[in-house]
């Protein structure tokens, strides 16, 4: 249990760590103000939060009994099925949000317009799979940490994250799509 309860507390730094960084990202597509220093110091505490996050994570699904058998109770367990399926989709999507900018930078010259418009348009499935599974499992890692017990009041902050992240999430699709297309997309047209 000591595992659960680190592995929650690291969680719900991670998602401040998350925010800080979407926040600065947005900002500077927004504004197209880069510091290479802001988006390191943004990057690397969200990138180790993460990584110890999805250490402990694994090891407590694969080698501790965690109680969760999605299949019982299947209505109760959706969050825990989204939450597992969204955090297996994250690392290979990561790696290719990493390496976004010179993909696409690389696409543009190069006049590969099927690779430009799909690396675009994974950004905000990206978005979406990340913030989905902050989203559901915000009020988990609350109740792990003996902070939550009640039902009602679990639904409620469930409800205010959901929205919340549903306009973290259209903010950073809008602000990051217009500045890549701002600044890869020819005047006169597509790639």
């Amino acid at each position: 249990m000591k595992l659960k309860k680190l592995n929650a507390a690291v969680s719900l730094l991670t998602v401040l760590a998350m925010l800080v960084h979407v926040g600065y990202a947005a900002f500077a597509y927004l504004t197209f103000f880069y510091d290479p220093l802001l988006k390191k110091l943004t990057a690397a505490p969200f990138m180790i939060l993460v990584c110890a996050h999805a250490v402990m994570g694994m090891t407590a699904v694969f080698l501790q009994t965690d109680g969760t058998r999605a299949d019982l109770y299947p209505k109760l367990n959706r969050g825990t099925v989204i939450q597992r399926v969204t955090a297996a989709l994250i690392f290979p999507m990561l790696i290719l949000h990493m390496n976004t900018f010179r993909i696409l930078s690389g696409a543009a010259e190069a006049g590969r317009t099927g690779l430009f418009w799909l690396v675009l348009l994974v950004q905000p499935l990206f978005y979406a799979v990340v913030l989905s599974h902050a989203a559901v499992s915000f009020s988990k890692a609350l109740i792990t940490l003996g902070l939550l017990s009640d039902r009602g009041l679990q639904k409620r902050i469930d409800r205010a994250v959901y929205i919340i992240f549903a306009a973290v999430f259209c903010i950073a699709a809008y602000a990051v799509l217009r500045g890549q297309l701002t600044m890869f997309l020819p005047q006169g047209g597509p790639v």
